[in-house]
């Protein structure tokens, strides 16, 4: 028994060949390879149809390598974008935290320094007062009925121990006095 094709297969093959055979008249009516197949390199590949083939299978199956690497390069040059604007981001993220932990220490660091400078202040002004106020006399103190004996010798050791010229003997005798009665 002959193994007979249907007929049906046949007409398809058939149809499939008219298509094939269009497409093809398509290509070659095509102003561009008109163009091609008349230049040096469209008949030198028309004379070697080995190489031509060579060549179409190459270019063929290189195009899955290149599109790859073109699709990877694409990818690279994203993440790269993106990888740049994210560091710049933590760079400046890193900054600003830096910059505000520095201000946050100097303004604790000024507060400090004002504290200190504002007590030193307080006291030393406290003691200036009290060493260099006028103190009210005795007399005052104890209603005035009481007078106490006054020491002039203090007053005969400063008057020795610093000698003065003129006017200003004077009035350091005279300072000398105040603060003996003080």
């Amino acid at each position: 028994m002959a193994n007979v094709e249907p007929p049906s297969v046949s007409k398809d093959l058939q149809k499939l060949q008219k298509k094939l055979s269009l497409l093809i008249e398509s290509i070659q009516t095509n102003s561009k390879v008109v163009a091609f197949m008349k230049s040096p390199v469209g008949q030198y590949l028309d004379r070697h149809p080995f190489l031509t083939l060579t060549l179409l299978v190459f270019v063929a199956m290189s195009s899955i390598p290149v599109g790859f690497f073109l699709l990877v390069l694409v990818l690279t040059s994203l993440a790269a974008f993106v990888g740049v604007i994210l560091l710049e981001g933590l760079v400046l993220s890193v900054g600003g935290l830096s910059l505000l932990c520095v201000l946050c220490g100097l303004g604790f660091a000024s507060l400090v320094m004002s504290g200190t400078l504002t007590m030193s202040y307080v006291v030393c002004s406290g003691l200036i007062s009290y060493w260099f106020s006028p103190r009210p006399s005795a007399q005052q103190k104890l209603g005035g009925d009481c007078q106490l004996p006054m020491k002039t010798t203090g007053l005969k050791q400063l008057y020795q121990e610093r000698p003065a010229k003129g006017n200003e003997r004077e009035l350091f005798l005279q300072t000398s006095l105040d603060h003996a009665q003080a």
